[in-house]
């Protein structure tokens, strides 16, 4: 041990630990559908457990990562088990799975040509696939982010620059109530103050209310102020509604305002049929959001920002500093620093590149109708039960519904559903949320996970229905 190189295994320690590691995964996911899909424990517990000062003298790795399995992975909640419903899912694939640990294992650096060449032309490829799934332009390219929070604050850059000059002053963006907050967050973060986002009221839909966007941009420009970006939204985290994109894009056309989709949820269901219809207008965009994490089924983290004119991008973010002369390139090379906000950038590209070459583009589109099919078997499942409503018909991958016996008050029906969802946490069979739409408290589920099967889906409801059931015995 004396005479090893420091932060080194020999081959036979990092095989052992390597395939310990494989085992580990197969094994998670094999069991998975017959694992509590959340354990969680008090910060109390965990600070004794696992507060430690970091050790001087190295372990042995295989017991390194017995106790990783044992204090950690068993404690959390699981995204991709086929019965968590809740939020946005990430089902993950263990394809891609392997990919992050051959990027991690090469220690790739992919923010420059110089570095990076065939990585940068995967990601070049695939962000291809993806504008050409949405339908954008040749002209059209972008970039992988850790998400559709960044990739949204990389977007509204990208407006902010081409059609403001950088300047903020008097600008005003357009957004419904439906939006997701990280536009909001993104806005503040680029110097937009709150009163520069308006947010106008959505129709009995949940979409964008064209009527009213329309009269706020006109009571704006007679105020002398900047109408200058819309954003749509292509698939609400709410309720999974699509924004009339189409119409839309005419008015952004119209008055010359940027329009920026936020898809990071619903835009790559264009790649399967009955979504590309769902998703008309996506390819009018002058920015556009989506998360292969989401709807791909990529192991988090993964979002991607692609403009229709990718040379927006570095007209945004390109600099050459001294210090990074030598990485220059010309003659159609990308050096992805500088079309985003990272220098320092991991290789994304490969776990997308990896798993369509191994399933096949069409298994993603099979995949993504499934997500389709099991929310409207939700939808069914909630009508056939009494005390229960649908609020929200099945849209993309969304449900949202709730237990409203007749005998409670507003109040009384809304705490019943807010502790419906703990009540599952604390059991454990599925994974459901919570959101408020038009004051109400609803229960929502999201089926994105096409490893669920349909009985996973009547469990679910039947077992919301039962620890209803005994909360309403107490109450009634």
């Amino acid at each position: 041990m004396g005479d090893r190189k420091p932060l080194t295994l020999s081959s036979e320690e990092m095989r052992a630990m390597g395939y310990r590691v494989v085992d580990m995964i197969v094994e998670h996911l094999d069991a998975l559908p017959d694992k509590p899909l959340t354990r969680r424990s008090d910060r109390a517990t965990l600070e004794a457990r696992l507060r430690i000062p970091p050790p001087l003298d190295g372990s042995n790795g295989l017991a390194a990562l017995d106790e990783l399995e044992r204090d950690v992975l068993n404690t959390m909640m699981h995204p991709d088990h086929p019965r968590y419903f809740a939020f946005i899912p990430g089902p993950g694939n263990y394809v891609s799975a392997l990919a992050d640990a051959l990027a991690s294992g090469f220690n790739i650096f992919a923010g420059t040509w110089l570095e990076a060449s065939a990585p940068a032309e995967i990601e070049l490829v695939t962000i291809d696939w993806l504008r050409q799934a949405c339908g954008l332009p040749d002209t059209a390219g972008g970039l992988y982010v850790s998400g559709g929070s960044m990739a949204n604050l990389t977007g509204l850059a990208v407006a902010r620059q081409i059609r403001l000059d950088g300047r903020t002053e008097g600008a005003v963006v357009y957004c419904s109530d439906q939006t997701h907050s990280s536009i909001e967050r993104g806005l503040r973060t680029l110097g937009f103050g709150p009163e520069q986002l308006c947010t106008i009221p959505s129709d009995a839909d949940y979409r964008f209310d064209l009527e009213a966007l329309r009269f706020a941009i006109d009571r704006d420009f007679g105020a002398g102020l900047i109408p200058f970006c819309v954003v749509g939204t292509a698939g609400t985290t709410n309720t999974g509604s699509v924004d009339p994109l189409c119409a839309l894009a005419d008015l952004c056309a119209e008055r010359s305002l940027w329009f920026h989709v936020d898809g990071a949820y619903g835009a790559a269901a264009a790649l399967s049929p009955h979504g590309k219809t769902l998703m008309e207008g996506v390819d009018r965009a002058d920015t556009l959001v989506l998360d292969p994490h989401k709807w791909l089924f990529q192991p988090f983290d993964m979002g991607c920002l692609i403009a229709r004119e990718s040379g927006w991008l570095e007209s945004t973010f390109g600099t050459v500093p001294e210090y990074l002369r030598d990485t220059h390139v010309e003659g159609g090379e990308v050096n992805f620093w500088e079309r985003g906000i990272q220098l320092t950038r991991s290789f994304r590209a490969l776990k997308l590149w990896l798993s369509v070459k191994v399933f096949g583009w069409s298994a993603f589109r099979r995949a993504i109708e499934r997500g389709f099919e099991l929310a409207q078997l939700t939808e069914a499942a909630v009508r056939m039960r009494p005390n229960w409503e649908v609020v929200t018909r099945a849209q993309l991958s969304i449900v949202t519904f709730r237990c409203a016996p007749p005998e409670l008050d507003e109040q009384e029906v809304d705490q019943l559903n807010r502790d419906l969802v703990n009540d599952m946490i604390v059991d454990g069979t599925a994974m459901i949320s919570s959101t408020v739409l038009r004051g109400q408290t609803v229960l929502r589920m999201c089926t994105m996970n096409p490893r669920a099967t349909d009985d996973d889906i009547e469990q679910t409801i039947a077992r919301l229905a039962e620890l209803a059931q005994r909360r309403l015995s107490h109450l009634l």
